[in-house]
């Protein structure tokens, strides 16, 4: 491997890996697709860098952040690696927001442990080729 692979790598996560989110119980396609950046790309490193903020903003005089708040940063930080989504609500393409983000991924905690799991795989980021 030289600089020029480690490079593309890179750029490769930053562009993002297309993820089905799955039933927790059959394993079968939900038909809810999200593209989300992975463990290497710019955009999770900003969303660490805002965790770290955001949880310093949070923490009482001695530092203490209580688990409801570290637990919305964690949230908010998942969302954040999030670059597209195909999913819809009542019938309706459902936009793509932060806010839309964040309440999916507060329905239910399988599919925050299904994204985070997708997000960390370096290997589901790796090209053909």
């Amino acid at each position: 491997m030289q600089l020029d692979d480690i490079r593309a790598f890179s750029a490769d996560q930053e562009r993002g890996s297309w993820f089905d989110l799955l039933d927790p119980v059959t394993g079968k396609e939900t038909g809810v697709r999200l593209k989300l950046a992975g463990p290497d790309s710019e955009a999770q490193n900003r969303a660490r860098l805002r965790l770290a903020d955001d949880l310093s903003e949070v923490a009482d005089a001695d530092g203490r952040v209580s688990a409801e708040a570290r637990e919305r940063a964690r949230i908010d930080s998942l969302a954040r690696c999030v670059l597209a989504w195909e999913i819809s609500e009542d019938g309706q393409p459902l936009p793509f927001t932060h806010a839309n983000v964040v309440r999916l991924l507060k329905a239910a905690a399988w599919v925050q442990a299904q994204v985070d799991a997708f997000a960390s795989d370096r290997a589901a980021f790796r090209r053909a080729g």
